[in-house]
């Protein structure tokens, strides 16, 4: 049941509806891919410049983090790089909530097979269209406003509040990651994932890998005298899909053996050669793998090393052996704990608004909840609107769901603030 502090919560978050869908426009405007981030970060600044909310730039480059024994080594520069927070009363002696979503995207292109722009946000039937509409700039939208709302209403956030607006959780973890380095933690997160308004129960670890294949160049004359980089590694591809299979076999860890396959090998990017009447003299491989919660990334690195030198010592033809390196993601799989009170909370929250207890969701994939994980075990979880075709063309994100993370949030928040606090602290 809502009481009338809460209806009138729920009175500002429609209010506030056209700014939280403008925020989402703006963001979406800024084509946030990795390295390309600064005009989301700089709206993302206005914005809470705007709303009168504190703002702090949280450098990737921070002292000591390039040795954090959780951080992805990835091959560009983290310098001048950054995230943006915003804290209200950091020094209360309350649980500390933390609100977490992120800025970057990953590439649109080709971009002739959109639509239209996808850096200029469209709307249509009830979705709004655009590349990070649904993952997640909407979801980001919708806590930032949440938060408004709640203060609109004249609730006083009297507790510590962390808004988190990070980069590089598409391709590494690291933004998240360096927040919580530099003690922008809490006690319990949540992040508005594109999932859907259900309780994410848990992720799977994920690792990147780049594979080099040397080959011998020659003149199309006579492409025998040389060696073919290309074709050499596309013959490790059966390998890699026989490694893939050896890690979704049954029996799988619970509760993964309830999924067919949830532990997805993707080839994500191939490059080779210069010149197309030249044998090519080289070629990279650039992919992903996932594998079960309680796997260290480090054993699913031996077992790639070890399917590559295996399926190379079968070809027997005198080529060097292919070179691997791991970047970006190295991310452990892990479970939320259903029983704290946060998940509680958030549960009753949903209930209160549509009347029915929410679904839970079971990922194949890694969400930067892993960094909460890992940096003193913060349990969390991620609700968020309902998203289509992520990471494909024509991404969107339906309007309407959008209005529900803005209200369960605003609700959430207010309960967090009052009644929840003692259960939470107990």
């Amino acid at each position: 049941m809502l009481d009338a502090t809460e209806k009138t919560i729920l009175e500002r978050c429609e209010a506030l509806m056209d700014d939280t869908l403008a925020l989402t426009r703006d963001l979406v405007r800024g084509y946030s891919v990795l390295g390309q981030e600064q005009g989301a970060l700089s709206t993302m600044e206005h914005w809470f410049e705007r709303l009168n909310l504190p703002v702090e730039r949280v450098p990737l480059d921070a002292p000591g983090f390039d040795r954090h024994p959780h951080r992805a080594p990835v091959p560009w520069s983290s310098k001048e790089r950054y995230n943006l927070v915003s804290r209200l009363n950091p020094n209360a002696d309350k649980p500390h909530l933390v609100l977490n979503g992120h800025l970057d995207v990953v590439p649109a292109e080709p971009t002739d097979m959109w639509t239209r722009s996808p850096w200029e946000p469209w709307e249509q039937d009830g979705w709004l269209y655009g590349r990070g509409a649904g993952d997640m700039k909407a979801g980001i939208a919708a806590m930032v406003m949440a938060v408004q709302a709640v203060r609109e209403a004249g609730v006083d956030i009297d507790f510590p509040l962390t808004l988190q607006t990070v980069i590089e959780e598409e391709c590494s973890g690291n933004g998240a990651l360096a927040c919580l380095h530099q003690g922008y933690g809490g006690d319990f997160v949540l992040i508005p994932e594109p999932f859907g308004a259900q309780i994410y129960t848990g992720q799977i670890g994920v690792l990147w890998f780049r594979i080099r294949v040397n080959g011998v160049p020659a003149h199309v004359l006579d492409t025998t005298s040389g060696n073919n980089a290309i074709e050499t590694l596309h013959s490790y591809l059966p390998a890699l899909k026989a490694l893939e299979e050896a890690l979704n076999a049954p029996p799988r860890p619970s509760p993964y053996d309830t999924h067919d396959h949830p532990f997805n090998l993707s080839i994500g990017k191939i490059e080779g050669g210069n010149w197309a009447s030249s044998v090519p003299a080289h070629a990279i491989l650039e992919g992903r793998i996932g594998f079960p919660p309680g796997l260290p990334p480090e054993e699913v690195m031996t077992r790639l090393r070890r399917v590559v030198a295996e399926h190379h010592g079968t070809m027997n033809d005198g080529t060097p052996a292919p070179t691997i390196d791991f970047h970006g993601f190295r991310s452990e799989g892990h479970l939320v704990d259903l029983e704290t009170s946060g998940i509680r909370l958030l549960s009753r929250c949903h209930e209160d608004l549509v009347g029915a207890p929410p679904a839970h969701y079971l990922s194949t994939c890694t969400t930067d909840l892993r960094a909460f994980h890992v940096e003193g075990g913060i349990n969390g979880t991620c609700y968020g609107p309902v998203a289509q075709r992520i990471h494909g063309v024509d991404e969107c994100v339906e309007i309407d769901s959008i209005r529900q993370v803005l209200t369960t949030y605003a609700l959430f928040i207010s309960r967090w603030a009052t009644d929840a606090t003692k259960e939470i602290a107990s």
